[in-house]
């Protein structure tokens, strides 16, 4: 059985789509739903059961799966870069992961694969590396961040990423992510003001290195994330920290005036102030070095960001549709 927390989050809905794909459905998903519309995602998918993410847990720890779990694929967290609830964060995203990692120490005939992020970079000043040399270094900007790069130092201290693996995601977007609200992409937030006005706006730069747009992120679309992702699932003696992203940093403008090809439209972009509580917290350049993840034998070529934008706009939200197989 593999396990998907965070299964009915963005990134593990569409890890249990690729899955579905490949014929697998002996799966459990395990999330917290709330009132909001994450469930939407479940709906096309072939499971096996649902769980509650606290509910998994205690069983998890009281033997209930005794050896029946192949597969931990660990994505569930709150990913808000703007939470400032850091017990929350702490519990959510750091306890949690260990208490998950313990229990793998125990069975270590299960693969571990979790979620880290591109945020435990902080303003990049050692580079995107994720080589372990600079991981004591990094400085996140965040709390989100922080809570990330403290399971990172927890597992490389404990000797447990010469077995499980820490993906860091960079920019991810694409269909499933509509639930996720402030956090969703900027594609997904913009396209309806685009479709409908001809108009989108960018936060301007207070950055001298910068002019306005030309921030630059490493935008991964999600068809190419899971392939990475599924790559370490399917290598299980492959352990460590990898990056996942294009290797490419690509400027706001690039992403926008994609946005505008897609609903062919020419391109009207209006320059924002950017909120006071995200200024000190901003980066304005990420780009995944690649090194480590080709060395390993991931040579996934990815979409560039002109085609995925036109997948998504065009096959997604022009219908509002999800991923489905």
């Amino acid at each position: 059985m593999i396990v998907i927390t965070g299964g009915a989050g963005f990134i593990g809905s569409a890890l249990a789509w690729k899955l579905n794909s490949r014929g697998i459905e002996d799966i459990l998903i395990v999330d917290r739903l709330g009132t909001g519309e994450k469930w939407r995602n479940l709906v096309s998918l072939k499971y096996l059961d649902f769980q509650e993410k606290s509910e998994f847990i205690e069983k998890l720890e009281s033997g209930y799966y005794k050896d029946s779990i192949s597969t931990i694929l660990h994505m569930g967290a709150c990913s808000s870069t703007t939470e400032t609830d850091a017990d929350y964060l702490m519990e959510n995203n750091f306890h949690y992961s260990v208490r998950l990692a313990q229990w793998w120490k125990n069975h270590q005939n299960t693969r571990f694969i979790y979620a880290s992020s591109a945020a435990t970079y902080g303003d990049g000043r050692f580079g995107y590396t994720d080589d372990y040399s600079v991981l004591d270094k990094l400085r996140p900007l965040n709390m989100y961040g922080y809570s990330k790069h403290l399971f990172d130092c927890y597992a490389f201290r404990e000797g447990w990423l010469e077995k499980i693996t820490g993906l860091k995601f960079f920019n991810v977007f694409g269909p499933n992510e509509y639930h996720k609200g402030e956090m969703r992409s900027l594609i997904n937030k913009a396209y309806s003001r685009v479709r409908d006005e001809g108009v989108m706006s960018l936060f301007k730069s207070y950055n001298p290195q910068y002019q306005h747009g030309q921030q630059k992120r490493d935008f991964i679309y999600i068809k190419d994330v899971v392939e990475m992702v599924l790559f370490f699932m399917d290598n299980p003696d492959i352990g460590g920290l990898f990056n996942i992203g294009t290797g490419e940093a690509r400027s706001w403008n690039d992403l926008a005036n994609a946005i505008f090809r897609a609903v062919n439209k020419p391109a009207a972009i209006e320059y924002i102030e950017m909120p006071l509580i995200l200024r000190d917290k901003y980066q304005y350049f990420t780009q995944a070095d690649q090194s480590r993840l080709k060395s390993v034998g991931c040579n996934h070529i990815c979409m560039s960001l002109e085609d995925a934008i036109e997948d998504y706009v065009c096959n997604y939200l022009a219908t509002n549709s999800y991923l489905e197989n």
